[in-house]
């Protein structure tokens, strides 16, 4: 629970302060006083009397009520801390610094155990244990540095990591960007990232609230809250991005499917992310990037111009925003040539502008008024400007300064110089003011940004889904494994997904006289071994009864073979459908280009069920060989409206049908018509 006392206590007292601001017990008061908390402010230390400058109780014992408590004592102390300081002395809300709990032994985590208790029987908050604390405009109960600026529109940063939290912070001030709150939940024993979410949901004032929202993630403890939380905020106006660490698996793991080799945690991560519009990010300083870019105004389109007076980095902006699927368009035309002759002799208009290294202010204020007002083709602008040290460049940055105010496209400012111009550079952005030291960074980040789709509907797509006859036959499964084939077809046929003719028999009459009926050729296909290619259990092209006779005596001499599969021999394009069931999240489904290219390529985008329509035109979207199913090269593409209609009824038989723990639809067969199930595998656990 989040209350009052926490947020904005009038009461704090550290137990375990010192003078020793080398310690967290001194660096907390540090921070405390230099912070300006204006409430009283209390310390326990048994041995001494004055603690800078504020005069010491010697024991709990003599303290006046309060409202928060910030331990910085030993591990085993802090229960009867927190049980009489509750009981006895009214306090409501807890950040325990200390370390030595469930993070190392299990006598730590009874410890912990017992403190939730307590905090949950006098109805206290708790942060931590192990954690730095908690800032915010009101106090600054954190043992760390450095403090960032803080201001209501600045970031609220939610970090599992004190160390992590402190780095990041790190990252952030180098750049400007500003805070509103810094959360360091340690062990989140009580209150963890899903909580402060929830809590800054349903508390959102849109006039007073920070509108973005940084993560830190090291565990995800209900996937559930956290996107119906994160979805929810995001449709209020906030912007979300996270960093997930822990998502790999090391080594190698035994797995029975094409999606149980490929899909892990992270694939989980990914599409609960995708689900909640959640920006995804990889580093420190992707993070911080992509905070700062939230603080700019929003916009729309893919189009930049550059304005540089270094050639170099110009170059490489235009080439990481090309791969990026963003574009820097040629100038040409009137404008551009007026432009020209308003610059110095040599620079080039062509986008990247090139001011040239001699260009200053004057000429940087023209090139951005032209980007601005003449070519209107143009979404945004960067701006990159350094210095070799030679010259200082306050005026080259008044002039940015007043450009960003006034202009109402985005202007991204890239100054490089953060060592040569470092009090120029400072000055900037003491004016409220961001700044993106590296290009590279800044659209590598802004791709992400741009990649990360809207929050989706919660809803599930039921039209055309036989859900009382898909629970009829998971009902009638008596034994765990992979199901019989009728079994897989009469799901898949329940769901509405087309699959190509077949017939499954261990007697070759039977599967001769099917394939006579359907017509050649037919495919053959063993029954019993999960991967049929694997021993030789694939036949194509079958064209005629006398080489099916012999593929089926071949056969069904494999080692565990049942029976023979025998299907109609279509054509298309192969693609690829799995899912897998990931604790706490449910269902991942899996989507991408087919055959034995699913574990090679790997190139597979993730959705969580149900899914819409929407959700899984964006993961087909989202795939390295998207341009493969749209046609290229006089090859016509595939019905991409039929793969995602496919992929939405798989998600909703999944979400009926808990009991399947992987699936593999592998190949679909698609043209520009149609697409088809040639192969599956259902999993089932009971």
């Amino acid at each position: 629970m989040i209350n009052q006392q926490l947020l904005q206590p009038k009461s704090i007292v550290v137990i375990g302060g010192s003078n020793n601001v080398q310690k967290p017990g001194g660096a907390v008061v540090r921070n405390l006083l230099s912070g300006g908390y204006d409430g009283e402010l209390h310390i326990v230390n048994p041995k001494e009397e004055e603690i800078q400058g504020i005069k010491v109780f010697h024991d709990a014992k003599e303290l006046p009520p309060t409202d928060l408590a910030i331990l910085v004592v030993a591990a085993k102390f802090c229960p009867q801390y927190v049980e009489y300081l509750a009981k006895e002395k009214n306090v409501r809300a807890f950040i325990i610094i200390s370390a030595g709990f469930g993070e190392e032994t299990h006598e730590g985590a009874e410890l912990e155990q017992q403190i939730l208790d307590i905090c949950e029987q006098y109805g206290c908050a708790l942060i931590g244990p192990n954690c730095i604390g908690l800032l915010n405009r009101w106090h600054h109960s954190v043992f760390t540095r450095p403090i960032p600026t803080l201001n209501p529109k600045g970031v609220d940063f939610i970090s599992g990591s004190g160390a992590t939290a402190v780095f990041i912070l790190e990252s952030a001030v180098t750049k400007g960007l500003p805070f509103n709150s810094v959360w360091s939940i340690g062990n989140g024993k009580q209150i963890g990232i899903e909580t402060v979410l929830e809590y800054m949901d349903e508390h959102f004032d849109p006039e007073r609230d920070s509108l973005v929202k940084l993560l830190y993630i090291e565990n995800i403890a209900d996937p559930d809250k956290l996107l119906y939380h994160a979805t929810s905020l995001i449709r209020k106006g906030c912007r979300i991005a996270a960093i997930k660490a822990g998502s790999s698996e090391s080594g190698s793991r035994a797995a029975s499917s094409h999606t149980g080799a490929i899909a892990s945690s992270d694939s989980a991560v990914e599409a609960l992310f995708r689900k909640a519009g959640i920006v995804r990010c990889f580093s420190r300083e992707e993070l911080t990037t992509v905070g700062c870019i939230f603080t700019l105004p929003r916009f729309t389109g893919k189009n930049f111009a550059i304005v540089t007076h270094a050639g170099g980095p110009g170059v490489m902006l235009t080439d990481a925003l090309s791969k990026g699927g963003m574009t820097v368009p040629a100038l040409s035309g009137p404008a551009a040539e007026e432009l020209k002759t308003k610059l110095l002799p040599g620079s080039s208009v062509a986008n990247p502008i090139d001011i040239l290294a001699t260009g200053g202010a004057e000429h940087l204020g023209i090139a951005i008024d032209y980007c601005e007002k003449k070519f209107k083709d143009i979404d945004a602008i960067f701006v990159i400007f350094g210095t070799p040290g030679l010259v200082k460049i306050f005026e080259v940055y008044d002039v940015l300064d007043k450009k960003i105010r006034e202009c109402k496209k985005p202007i991204f400012p890239i100054l490089p110089s953060i060592n040569t111009a470092g009090p120029e550079v400072q000055e900037f952005l003491n004016r409220g003011h961001v700044n993106f030291s590296d290009e590279v960074t800044l659209a590598t980040a802004l791709t992400q940004i741009m990649r990360t789709p809207e929050p989706a509907e919660q809803q599930i797509q039921i039209h055309g889904v036989d859900v009382p006859r898909i629970r009829k036959i998971i009902d009638g499964i008596e034994v765990n494994g992979y199901i019989a084939p009728e079994k897989v077809h009469q799901l898949l046929e329940s769901a509405g997904i087309p699959t190509v003719p077949e017939f499954v028999s261990a007697e070759k009459d039977e599967i001769v006289a099917f394939a006579d009926k359907c017509g050649y050729p037919v495919v053959a296909k063993v029954v019993g071994p999960v991967h049929k290619s694997d021993v030789g259990g694939v036949a194509l092209n079958i064209r005629s009864k006398e080489v099916l006779s012999a593929e089926f005596d071949r056969m069904m001499q494999i080692p565990d073979a049942t029976a023979v599969m025998v299907q109609k021999m279509i054509k298309g394009t192969e693609l690829f459908i799995g899912a897998k069931y990931e604790p706490r999240f449910g269902h991942v489904v899996l989507c991408g280009l087919g055959g034995i290219f699913v574990e090679v390529l790997k190139d597979v985008s993730s959705g969580l069920a149900p899914l819409t329509y929407s959700e899984a035109e964006n993961m087909i979207q989202s795939l390295r060989g998207y341009k493969i199913l749209q046609g290229t090269r006089g090859q016509s593409g595939v019905n991409r409206q039929k793969y995602a209609e496919i992929i939405v009824r798989l998600s909703t038989l999944l979400r009926f049908a808990t009991e399947i723990k992987e699936m593999d639809i592998n190949p679909l067969l698609a043209d520009e018509h149609d697409v088809v199930a040639v192969d599956a595998r259902i999993l089932v656990e009971k």
